[in-house]
């Protein structure tokens, strides 16, 4: 199936109909056309937002936001976007907002820690196994709440050859390293040909065993994703990409349709969601987007991030303890292949931790209190052999 033709009047993905060998050599040929026209034709700049649907005290506040950071929402989201409700979940993560330039205290520019666990350019290595690789700082939708927002608007810098020659070498040089994890920046805003030059530069290192995707492309422009991008990313190592669907309304048909794509390929696709005040912070909003990314796109729902502590994001960050009370009761309604895990990715490199409310009550010689999911405390009693 080629999924990079589109039905311009319906915005959805189409099979392509070829009615030659010839038609499709030309349609394989340029895979990228579609998608980058859909760039091309929604909000790139400052300047776009003029064209938006905004009163004139709205536009003002969104441009002076977007001057601080960047602004880009290709066509197939911004079409998701009711106009009309001026709390729109979809308009709430990418048009820019006044009171992103209201800078809390606590707040960070690094909320992760990145650039203290980063020994060359462009890798960040925290954890012993694997390691993060920033082909591109560029994205094909800046969300407004992102924890590198910061580094994203200061940086800038797209995909160059040389500029990872020190990062593969640093992977090249650790065998201890097993998975990287490509990230941004979104590379799959890459064309396919530099897809397909990352992967075989990184499968030839021996040591390798996996390829992690961290990617918004199938959520705000899932044209991208085509035959062309997937066989790009096809080869000896394991391929898992990480989406990041934050609402249903983000699952369209074509969203189902890249999901499908790749995962006929035999990608395994996770996805990260982050929990944010206006946007996903019912309990009814995060099980319609648990389950049916599970039983309709197939893809394992991984993590709930509580809100990194990105400047200016105070208005979209939840408690840690609504957080806790949400996924207790994910618990209760969803099966557990539905429910991800609620962490929080701490600052000064402190990793992802946990943030599920505890069900352990005590314990005293060897009988622990824990409470089940119907919120009761009963007693456990170990029985093992020490």
């Amino acid at each position: 199936m080629i999924f990079n033709d589109r039905a311009r009047t319906g915005g959805e993905p189409v099979e392509a109909s070829c009615k030659s060998a010839d038609d499709r050599n030309v349609l394989l040929a340029a895979p990228d056309a579609a998608w980058q026209d859909d760039i091309r034709a929604g909000v790139r700049h400052v300047r776009d937002l003029a064209s938006l649907p905004l009163s004139p005290a709205e536009r003002e506040a969104a441009q002076e936001a977007a001057a601080a950071h960047k602004v880009r929402v290709p066509k197939p989201y911004l079409d998701l976007i009711d106009w009309n409700d001026p709390d729109d979940p979809i308009r709430a993560q990418v048009i820019p907002s006044p009171q992103e330039l209201v800078a809390t205290e606590g707040e960070l520019d690094d909320p992760i820690g990145d650039h203290a666990f980063s020994p060359v350019p462009r890798l960040t290595h925290r954890h012993a196994d694997r390691v993060l690789l920033f082909p591109t700082y560029q994205c094909a939708v800046y969300c407004r709440f992102c924890f590198r927002k910061e580094s994203l608007t200061s940086i800038g810098r797209g995909y160059a050859r040389e500029a990872l020659e020190p990062a593969l070498a640093y992977i090249a040089g650790h065998p201890e390293i097993r998975e990287v994890i490509l990230t941004g920046g979104d590379p799959l805003s890459l064309p396919d040909k530099t897809l397909a030059e990352i992967r075989a530069r990184l499968e030839a290192i021996p040591h390798l065993r996996l390829l992690r995707i961290h990617t918004r492309v199938p959520v705000a422009l899932p044209p991208r994703v085509t035959s062309g991008m997937i066989e790009a990313l096809q080869g000896r190592l394991m391929v898992t990409v990480v989406t990041h669907f934050n609402h249903p309304r983000e699952l369209t048909q074509a969203a189902e349709a890249a999901c499908s794509a790749m995962r006929q390929a035999g990608f395994v696709l996770l996805n990260q969601s982050v929990l944010l005040k206006g946007v996903n912070d019912k309990v009814e909003v995060l099980e319609e987007l648990c389950r049916e990314l599970m039983y309709r796109l197939g893809v394992k729902p991984y993590y709930l991030h509580h809100g990194d502590l990105a400047r200016g994001m105070a208005h979209r960050r939840t408690t840690i303890a609504e957080g806790q009370a949400l996924v207790a009761e994910l618990r209760r309604r969803l099966s557990g292949i539905c429910n991800p895990t609620y962490v929080i990715d701490l600052p000064e490199g402190g990793g992802k931790v946990p943030l599920a409310a505890s069900h352990i009550e005590g314990c005293g010689d060897g009988t622990w209190r824990i409470r089940g999911q119907d919120g009761k405390a009963r007693s456990y009693h170990e029985v093992a052999d020490c």
